[in-house]
């Protein structure tokens, strides 16, 4: 969903150059319905929009999606009540040189504050410990974003929502995502049936990838996580990578499709926040953005079925982040390059003498490990694992 939310507001800033009639209607259009269904996340007035350009500092972005919504009917199950069943955190550090993407288990047991519904205006009590996808039922996205909020320790002023049906046209105006199995994969419970190798998923098949939980990984709930990360990697390179930021009947629909089907927070829902945002994405290298999974265990004994966060881990991950200290998910491979620029050179006419005007190098810091992370980074193209019977 981040990638779909770049590519947009990508595209919206090559309609913002262009000074034909039907683009400056299509940014019109798209601009009112994202205001129309938009979402305040915190009842404050929202901040004036930063002029167009890379947004000039970092920010925290939280994607979440439903898992029931009226107007997709019962097409993916009836179910009493809507869950936060995706919780995705980005973080874009202030020099836009790195950037996390948290995805947190729907089943993490977590404190939840005191939440109220503004729609009915019924109160909801602080919970001690209930799994993250419960907020969503207990006040709408604000509890969301306030219970994430809580749960990590950072201020987050941008918000979207997207349900099933939303994912399904979204990938559907992308035109489809690679994603590679190790092995044929066949889950009915999803309807989800791939070959092994690398297959293009769009629609209802996407839907499918991203939900499987028997054919992907270990068979747990977690596994989706791990899809998920695959997936949203491969639509960053794929937006970045196949025209679809020059293309704009391509970009018009996916701006459509995008306006009519994800609701944005008061404070996000303006082309020059959108564009501000991708700007800022695009500077990224992919082997900087990192994909990772809130830590946690599902071996407690007091939430079987449920997830419990790893504290520690957790912690030291969130401390970088607010520091805007890049990280990795494994230690770097060793180098026989010198990490700092040598004496000069000998050359058969004897040394060779560094150019004067020219600074001495100065090699980019190694991010540190923090073992014990699961996850990927955009750059990283290896297969999903696809579960043993």
């Amino acid at each position: 969903m981040t990638g779909v939310l770049s590519a947009v507001a990508l595209g919206l800033a090559v309609i913002l150059v262009s000074g034909a009639a039907l683009a400056a209607f299509a940014l019109w259009q798209f601009s009112s319905t994202v205001a129309a269904n938009s979402i305040d996340i915190d009842g404050a007035d929202a901040a004036p929009p930063p002029g167009i350009g890379s947004y000039e500092n970092g920010f925290n972005l939280l994607i979440v999606g439903v898992d029931n919504d009226s107007a997709q009917g019962s097409a993916y199950g009836v179910r009493e009540t809507t869950l936060n069943d995706v919780n995705i955190l980005v973080h874009v550090s202030a020099d836009h040189t790195n950037a996390v993407v948290v995805s947190i288990p729907r089943d993490l047991v977590v404190a939840h504050p005191e939440c109220t519904d503004a729609a009915t205006g019924e109160a909801f009590g602080a919970l001690a410990a209930a799994p993250v996808n419960e907020a969503m039922g207990r006040g709408g996205l604000p509890c969301v974003v306030n219970t994430v909020e809580e749960l990590t320790g950072l201020d987050i002023p941008y918000a979207g929502l997207a349900s099933f049906a939303g994912v399904v046209r979204l990938t559907d105006a992308v035109g489809g995502v690679p994603v590679c199995l190790s092995e044929p994969v066949d889950d009915p419970k999803a309807g989800l049936s791939l070959p092994a190798g690398t297959s293009i998923v769009s629609g209802d098949t996407a839907l499918a990838f991203l939900r499987s939980r028997h054919g992907v990984g270990d068979g747990s709930d977690l596994a989706r996580i791990s899809s998920q990360q695959l997936y949203l990697a491969s639509l960053m390179r794929t937006v970045r990578g196949d025209g679809t930021l020059t293309d704009l009947p391509r970009l018009y629909a996916l701006a459509n499709a995008a306006a009519g089907n994800i609701s944005l927070s008061t404070s996000f829902a303006h082309t020059d926040t959108m564009v501000s945002m991708a700007l800022a994405l695009a500077d990224i290298d992919l082997d900087r953005l990192v994909f990772v999974q809130y830590p946690g265990t599902t071996e407690d004994p007091d939430y079987p079925g449920k997830v419990v966060p790893l504290q520690g881990l957790a912690d030291t991950m969130f401390a970088k982040i607010a520091a805007d200290e890049p990280f990795s998910l494994t230690a770097a491979a060793p180098t026989d390059e010198p990490l700092v620029a040598g004496p000069p050179a000998e050359s058969p006419e004897g040394p060779v003498e560094p150019d004067a005007a020219a600074p001495p190098a100065t090699p980019t810091p190694t991010p540190e490990a923090l073992d014990g992370l699961t996850g990927r980074t955009a750059a990283d193209e290896s297969c999903a694992q696809v579960a043993s019977d």
